[in-house]
């Protein structure tokens, strides 16, 4: 695409006049700057793009697009903002990729994994080319891509979008987290369906206050649009029971579709039944009744169920395909996962790292334990810390022997965060174990039948960020270790 073309779709405060060269790819990178790319200068936390300006354009680089004028002896473009200019450029330059998907985005506190897994999974089912951008990976048709953050940022975004509508892709499903839309990573993505989890404490490092990232949640449904297409309706899917969703339903000008257990609901679960082996209900939808029997364990399991059925739903998959669906699925990597080495006692995996996360499934264990509950359970390092002493409190209140270890302490001192971890539960019973290997080993040691043991925080992660340093580690692993090792 030829330079002017591509800044057509930019507001320039004065026209560009200058050269027109032809643009064979967008970087912000400038390690992957190549011949005829438009080189973005970003200013990040630790680097300014616009310092590496030359050394793109001695690497290849054609234009670049810049908040500055630069002596630089290509074309440069100035914008207010570089990052907002991106995601224009981005979309423009993959040829607007989303309009050509059904793409379903989801936000909310916790369930977002969970629920991208289970909507993904059904229209797969119903032999739709699917892709997914997530936490765990993210997924083109068959091929899997690892992923940096939960929703890329705009240039990758809209390249991984591009490579799903040329891999044959029909609909897309993509995690959204608070992060990206308070940047704008999305901007430029028309979503069909958005989906609304539940919000609770977590991100305070970077929202500052829950009313920053509540508003923060509210963009994906203001983004739906403003306008009606009944040959492509638009739908917000909204969990009832948190209260939250009143606001969000005052943000979009979508179809509200809602769903809940507590709350009268287009989408209601009713008669609960929840055992270690799955969990039952029955849902009543346009007044008939559906029994639904999961493998999956957990009243958080039932409201994930709920949303991700609506999602399908409104878009066009029958009810009897999604329950087929639903009910065949196992349930994904690292949530509520057990670990079975041939051993008396559950030994379960969870990525539950808020407040309200941990309280869910230490809640369903309760439900399901003969004997003592187990919950090894930390806090990240350089994150929200307001909730380090809530995630403390909350494993004392649910558990009879919680653990505190460390989690990913990052640049932070692991021992400072287990301090102000105690700080919620002083005169409290728990043990205090540094090693997160040595916490798990010693929660199975002393497990005994009927126990169940909880390794929460890290779920399907297989590292720990200890300072600058990555290195190989598995709760799983580390569980079925130790449980062989008994």
């Amino acid at each position: 695409m030829k330079l002017q073309k591509l800044i057509e779709h930019l507001h320039l405060l004065s026209p560009f006049i200058g050269e027109n060269p032809e643009i064979t790819s967008v970087e912000n990178d400038n390690r992957r700057v190549q011949k005829g790319s438009l080189f973005i200068c970003i200013k990040g936390h630790s680097a300014d793009g616009h310092d590496f300006a030359e050394s793109a354009v001695q690497k290849g680089a054609v234009a670049i697009l810049a908040e500055r004028s630069m002596p630089i002896d290509v074309p440069v473009i100035v914008v207010k903002d570089t990052t907002r200019a991106m995601a224009v450029i981005a979309n423009a330059f993959y040829d607007q990729p989303s309009k050509k998907l059904h793409l379903i985005g989801i936000t909310g506190t916790n369930g977002k994994t969970t629920i991208s897994h289970l909507i993904e999974k059904i229209f797969a089912d119903a032999n739709r080319k699917t892709g997914l951008f997530g936490t765990m990976y993210t997924k083109i048709a068959e091929k899997i891509v690892e992923t940096k953050n939960t929703t890329p940022e705009s240039l990758v975004l809209q390249n991984g979008l591009h490579e799903m509508v040329d891999a044959g892709v029909e609909v897309a499903v993509m995690e959204v987290s608070s992060h990206a839309l308070d940047i704008g990573r999305v901007h430029g993505c028309d979503y069909n369906v958005a989906v609304f989890t539940n919000l609770s404490q977590d991100h305070l490092d970077y929202h500052q206050t829950m009313a920053e990232y509540l508003h923060a949640k509210s963009l994906l449904f203001a983004q739906l649009g403003n306008t009606f297409n009944e040959k492509e309706p638009k739908f917000a899917i909204l969990n009832i029971d948190d209260p939250v969703s009143l606001v969000y339903e005052k943000s979009t000008a979508a179809h509200i579709i809602t769903y809940g257990i507590d709350n009268p609901a287009d989408f209601l679960a009713k008669n609960i039944q929840i055992t270690s082996a799955g969990t039952s209900f029955d849902l009543m939808l346009k007044n008939e009744k559906y029994p639904i029997n999961l493998q999956l364990v957990g009243r958080f399991s039932v409201y994930n169920v709920l949303a991700s059925m609506a999602a399908a739903y409104v878009s066009n998959i029958p009810i009897n395909r999604i329950i087929d669906s639903i009910e065949d699925n196992k349930g994904v990597a690292g949530r509520f996962e057990l670990v079975n080495a041939g051993q008396d006692f559950m030994v379960i995996v969870d990525y539950a790292h808020t407040p309200d996360s941990l309280e869910n499934v230490l809640k369903t264990i309760q439900q399901l334990a003969a004997n003592r509950i187990f919950v090894i359970i930390g806090c990240g390092g350089d994150r929200d810390r307001t909730k380090r002493p809530l995630m403390a409190k909350i494993a004392c209140r649910y558990a009879t022997d919680p653990i505190f270890t460390s989690d990913n302490p990052r640049s932070e001192d692991p021992l400072a965060i287990l301090n102000e971890m105690e700080a919620g539960v002083r005169g409290e019973k728990y043990s205090k174990i540094l090693d997160r290997k040595e916490a798990i080993v010693t929660a199975i040691k002393q497990a005994s039948k009927g126990d169940i043991v909880l390794i929460a925080g890290k779920g399907h992660e297989t590292y720990q960020i200890i300072g600058n340093k990555v290195y190989d580690f598995d709760d799983r692993v580390a569980a079925r270790e130790a449980i062989e090792e008994r």
